[in-house]
């Protein structure tokens, strides 16, 4: 597989406006964010042709994600990758090997003839997350020896629901680090808080929040540059990392999926190697959509990137207008892994297309005023490569039914939420005729009492028997790792006030 030749890549923070520390990888993915609060981007980006997507399309999942990564991740070896692909995307975790000779983790779902879906959820958490968080603890684990790090990573995530239980899972048990999950109280749906609270591993802890996402998002930001609580980490012989997709051991896995999804509709005859294709993502933080637009630029034949919101549609305004507004009402959604209004990865993009000076102004801006304008030449630059689309309540509710009767294909909230855009999408450019890859990035079976009512009309008993009868309307049956939470032990039931995240990674850190 590496008969092609691999260019070193550095990386650098968005902030960094004379590139005065450019590092390796493995310290990226270490360090998680930059000091000057800035994320990690690489400097240049490998490029992939015609030859090496077809040499991919006959590989499995495992092979493909070395071969990606390896090119991004240019001090990480290629069998040293090929190994922690193969431990993280293994049958037991995400379902029985194919004919390649492993997991297919992303099996692909033909609606139509012109709209494929790549389902990202057949992981032990039943979420697109499972994708880059069973493969990150092991990237983190390998860097921490190839930068010579002493101690161990104390680990902090802000989750608006699935990151939070992928990321648990993940780094359980695993060495040399600790992880702290912060989620938003209210906002989860209750499987989700059920599966993070009744978390099982030695090195974990969990905390609610009493605020929505963004305030967990913020609080935890504030830590990382917060010096006297550096300072009682070292104290304890630990040094902060992250888990969310600011760092960059979890937003270059994901990278990988574009590429294998491209391939196998390659090879199921469904567009011919060469062909572009659109891709529609539901999206909250930005960091999925972000890696589609990194295959893009990579060379991956991707020419619209369709960003599908649910009512927090502070990304679509901004792709529509060039205002990025976080001053608004804050919904709280039946996708609540999409109720963001300070989208993170919007930075790394912002930072793409218009260099970090200019990403230094609007974050400063975003930071103080909580608005920013972009410029309007990198305004046309997003338009051409994204549209912005979004979908309320109701055209949720109504995706979720229309595709379950018309396609016979049972979705989440969030799925739904990019079919209802897909469809606004093509109102308006009739002439579009490219192949749709949809994203779906949750088990219908996370969010059952939304699906259940969004088909029937009629609420489920409560949320936890939600799942007997959408399985009994549907005759499908849900994942096996969604059975029986309400019967495990509840090992974290505290909630917290944001002013206090601080003092609870302290206390976590000293146990």
């Amino acid at each position: 597989m590496s008969r092609f030749y691999i260019d070193e890549i550095k990386y650098v923070s968005t902030r960094d406006i004379e590139k005065k520390e450019l590092i390796s990888s493995a310290e990226a993915i270490r360090r998680g964010l930059a000091p000057d609060g800035g994320l990690y981007m690489p400097v240049s980006l490998p490029h992939f042709g015609i030859a090496e997507l077809s040499m991919l399309s006959k590989l499995n999942y495992p092979e493909r994600a070395a071969f990606v990564l390896r090119r991004y991740l240019t001090d990480y070896g290629e069998d040293e990758l090929l190994s922690m692909a193969k431990a993280a995307y293994s049958a037991d975790k995400f379902g029985p090997a194919d004919k390649k000779g492993g997991a297919n983790p992303t099996p692909l779902r033909r609606l139509s003839s012109r709209n494929t879906v790549m389902e990202l959820w057949h992981g032990p958490t039943s979420a697109f997350k499972d994708m880059a968080l069973q493969l990150m603890p092991r990237l983190l684990s390998a860097a921490l020896e190839k930068t010579g790090a002493e101690g161990g990573a104390c680990i902090l995530v802000a989750t608006s629901g699935d990151t939070g239980k992928a990321a648990l899972e993940g780094y359980k048990d695993v060495d040399r680090t600790k992880i702290m999950v912060f989620y938003p109280a209210e906002g989860v749906s209750a499987v989700q808080k059920l599966q993070m609270i009744t978390q099982e591993g030695e090195n974990v802890c969990v905390a609610g929040v009493d605020g929505n996402f963004d305030d967990a998002q913020t609080g935890v930001k504030r830590i990382f540059r917060d010096p006297a609580v550096t300072k009682a980490l070292e104290e304890k012989g630990l040094f902060f990392s992250s888990a969310n997709s600011i760092n960059w051991g979890r937003l270059a896995p994901q990278i990988v999926y574009y590429f294998s999804a491209y391939c196998d509709m390659a090879s199921e005859n469904i567009i011919k190697l060469g062909d572009e294709i659109d891709i529609t993502v539901p999206t909250g933080n930005f960091g999925n959509i972000f890696a589609a637009y990194i295959a893009a630029e990579s060379g991956l034949p991707i020419r619209k990137l369709i960003c599908a919101s649910n009512t927090n549609k502070v990304l679509t305004d901004f792709i529509n207008d060039g205002v990025y507004d976080r001053r608004r009402e804050f919904y709280t959604t039946i996708s609540p892994s999409m109720d963001i209004l300070i989208s993170s990865n919007l930075e790394r993009l912002l930072y793409s297309m218009s260099g970090p000076a200019e990403t230094a102004e609007y974050m400063k801006a975003l930071s103080e005023e909580g608005v920013y304008k972009i410029s309007p030449k990198l305004h046309k630059a997003v338009q051409r490569r994204f549209a912005g689309h979004f979908a309320d309540e109701d055209a949720c509710r109504a995706a979720i039914k229309e595709t379950y009767e018309k396609k016979h294909y049972l979705c989440d909230p969030h799925t739904a939420v990019a079919f209802a855009c897909l469809e606004q999408y093509r109102r308006e450019n009739p002439g579009e005729t490219r192949k749709m890859l949809v994203v779906s990035t949750a088990s219908p079976y996370k969010f059952a009492g939304s699906v259940f009512e969004a088909i029937t009309g009629d609420m489920a008993k409560d949320e936890l028997t939600a799942a007997a009868e959408l399985s009994a309307l549907t005759g499908t049956k849900p994942p096996k790792q969604l059975t029986g939470l309400e019967s495990r032990e509840v090992r974290f039931p505290g909630v917290i006030s944001p002013d206090d995240m601080a003092n609870e990674v302290i206390k976590f850190a000293g146990r």
